[in-house]
């Protein structure tokens, strides 16, 4: 299955990866301030965290990086560290806050890995895993920068959601529903999947040795 990029689409695509990076770093900036890293530490988590997943994904796919073919993505990441590490100074900021921006982040991520993939044609079960690992790659660069297990590995339907996401928007997407309305219904379902579980604790099962 292959996405014919179109003008429309390819703006839209923009604005989806600049979202994600925008919440994306902003939920490494959170996640620095709870270890009190100072300002270039904060940086360095926010970037690793916002372009991290798009990166590898693009290396993968063999096609240019997507910050370095326009440093307007590098631009907003590094403004999103400075903004709420200036924010955070003068505002109390609630350390739930720190998953929304993450679920934000997982939720467009995840949409703009699976359009990229399917545009550059890779296999649909592919593509949705790119989904994937472009929605829950940034936080793992974080938490093993900021020296955490990562959420993705222990955390309530973090990449569950994601792959159902990336699933569900390729679905849509072969009953020829408008990319635009797929994007937007499978972000706010990710989203919306994502929050519900962290608030009643839904997970998978873990792994343990019969005893």
């Amino acid at each position: 299955m292959i996405v014919n990029p179109t003008p429309a689409l390819l703006q839209n695509l923009y604005w989806i990866t600049l979202i994600a990076v925008i919440f994306s770093s902003a939920s490494g900036v959170l996640k620095a301030g709870f270890k009190k890293f100072d300002l270039f530490g904060v940086i360095i988590i926010a970037i690793a965290t916002g372009l991290g997943g798009g990166s590898l994904r693009d290396m993968l796919l063999d096609r240019d990086v997507f910050w370095i073919r326009d440093q307007v993505f590098f631009i907003a990441s590094l403004g999103s560290a400075i903004f709420i590490f200036i924010y955070a100074r003068m505002v109390a900021v609630p350390p739930r806050f720190f998953l929304v921006a993450d679920a934000a982040g997982l939720a467009t991520f995840s949409v703009a890995g699976t359009l990229v993939s399917l545009m550059v044609g890779a296999p649909w079960l592919v593509a949705s895993f790119m989904g994937v690992m472009t929605g829950t790659m940034g936080g793992i660069f974080r938490d093993v920068l900021s020296v955490e297990p990562p959420v993705v590995f222990q955390s309530p339907l973090y990449a569950t959601v994601s792959w159902f996401g990336s699933l569900l928007f390729i679905a849509l997407l072969y009953i020829n529903i408008d990319a635009t309305f797929a994007a937007v219904i499978t972000g706010a379902g990710i989203f919306i999947s994502r929050l519900i579980a962290i608030k009643y604790n839904i997970s998978l099962p873990r792994f343990r040795f019969k005893s």
